[in-house]
């Protein structure tokens, strides 16, 4: 048996999962974890729990250690010295005419890296940009370029249900979104309506499919032709919450009718 934490890093993000490395570990405490890309400063979001080796599959990474008041310290340090790096790899950026625009700036705890997210319509050169980034900050440049759910995510906003962004307060994964959800919960096929700021479809489309699906079990379909007794005609739409369906008759009047 392994106990595992979920924790998110530099306090923003997907939920990533650890080995407490038998630390007595609580939800909210701050710890210094193991990454590919070095250490980390995280913070822990799911309570540990115990797995075994089959479940786990893969052995994760360890958490290091709870931070110190050194810690907290370098981590402060790291998010001020990243945003001034942000703005000087935008400066450089514009200098070199590149097409782009730089979303954020991350150091991994112990400086080994800096990385910048960045937008972009197509593919950019910028050997030179990280060569000169390099030379000012004396560490591993990475450039990752994303799209614009991430971008969202990254800055924030109201969505048309005039609530914080889903992406920016609790999301972790952007599952995909297809105009078929939008198709089976009836919407209108507005892109004003059915999309985020983003652009895309909005995330939520996904919440209520499965019940929609469920519901539409047994219900019949517009267009579809409907008889009971002395009632014929047309299927002109369905409430699924009710239960029910409008049919226009030959005559041309419409009757609602319990499925």
């Amino acid at each position: 048996m392994d106990k595992i934490v979920g924790v998110v890093l530099n306090g923003k993000g997907k939920t990533y999962f650890f080995s407490s490395n038998n630390l007595e570990l609580k939800k909210d405490d701050t710890v210094i974890v193991e990454t590919e890309k070095g250490l980390q400063y995280g913070q822990v979001v799911v309570n540990p729990y115990e797995v075994t080796e089959e479940d786990l599959g893969s052995p994760l990474k360890n958490i290091i250690r709870l931070t110190t008041k050194d810690d907290d310290k370098q981590y402060l340090k790291n998010q001020k010295d990243s945003g001034e790096a942000l703005l000087k790899a935008r400066e450089i950026s514009h200098q070199l005419s590149l097409n782009m625009r730089i979303i954020d700036a991350t150091y991994t705890f112990d400086r080994n890296q800096l990385l910048f997210n960045f937008l972009a319509d197509s593919r950019v050169d910028f050997r030179e940009f990280a060569k000169k980034l390099a030379q000012i900050y004396h560490t591993r440049i990475e450039l990752r370029q994303i799209g614009v759910r991430d971008k969202a995510k990254e800055i924030g906003g109201i969505g048309p249900c005039g609530r914080f962004l889903c992406c920016s307060t609790f999301l972790t994964d952007f599952n995909s979104v297809s105009i078929n959800m939008a198709k089976n919960q009836m919407l209108a096929l507005n892109p004003t309506k059915i999309n985020g700021v983003c652009g895309r479809l909005l995330c939520c489309l996904n919440y209520e499919d499965e019940v929609y699906t469920e519901m539409k079990k047994g219900m019949p379909s517009i267009g579809q032709l409907y008889k009971n007794g002395e009632i014929e005609g047309k299927v002109t739409s369905i409430n699924l919450l009710k239960r029910t369906a409008t049919i226009e008759t030959k005559n041309k009047t419409l009757v609602e009718v319990e499925v």
